[in-house]
């Protein structure tokens, strides 16, 4: 539907306009004022929106943003044994810094962010992305392998590292590649990524 795609739309200038600051990300906003650095969840879940926008409608401004949100992800909260802190690395200092990996009442933020920089380094042939994701599936991979039903986002990553998504990329004038897009769309594939250019 357009008029929720718009909407879409106006969510993610919003937040690449107000709350997107010298490559970070900010978590609040209120009375003109942002501030408050984002954690984890909150790069993962906005780069894995940044993605399904991507495929909704193309914008070339977005995959740029997108690209520069998958390396703040990196460089702020990757840990060097993998996967990736919920706090950046220059937050203030914690008796503990949780990395957590199983699902709660949404989806683990290191199994959303495996999966987002998976598809992101696939659209963008970048196996750095790739790289990182491989990385943060390793270091909870044996708590995957014991308990799966926890796990259920890290398994969905998990499947599109093993067997990556297909990917679809349609170039043409705006209302033809937009038919051919949804023509491919119309079945449930989430293998496939769709990108009409």
């Amino acid at each position: 539907r357009a008029d929720w795609l718009d909407s879409a739309e106006r969510a993610m200038r919003f937040v690449r306009e107000v709350l997107w600051r010298d490559g970070r990300l900010l978590a609040t906003w209120k009375d003109g004022y942002a501030h408050l650095n984002a954690y984890l969840d909150d790069y993962a879940y906005l780069l894995d929106a940044a993605i399904a926008s991507l495929e909704a409608r193309f914008d070339p401004a977005l995959l740029d943003f997108a690209s520069a949100l998958g390396n703040a992800l990196i460089a702020l909260f990757e840990d060097s044994q993998g996967g990736f802190f919920f706090t950046s690395h220059d937050h203030e200092r914690l008796i503990h810094r949780p990395k957590q990996g199983y699902d709660g009442a949404t989806p683990a933020g290191n199994a959303v962010a495996a999966r987002a920089l998976t598809r992101l380094g696939h659209v963008l042939g970048e196996p750095r992305f790739l790289v990182a994701a491989e990385r943060a599936i390793g270091a909870f991979y044996a708590s995957i392998a014991a308990h799966p039903e926890a796990y259920g986002s890290f398994l969905i990553a998990l499947d599109e590292v093993i067997d990556p998504p297909r990917m679809a990329v349609i170039r043409g004038p705006a209302a033809a590649a937009t038919a051919w897009a949804r023509r491919l769309a119309r079945d449930y594939r989430p293998d496939l990524i769709i990108l009409a250019i």
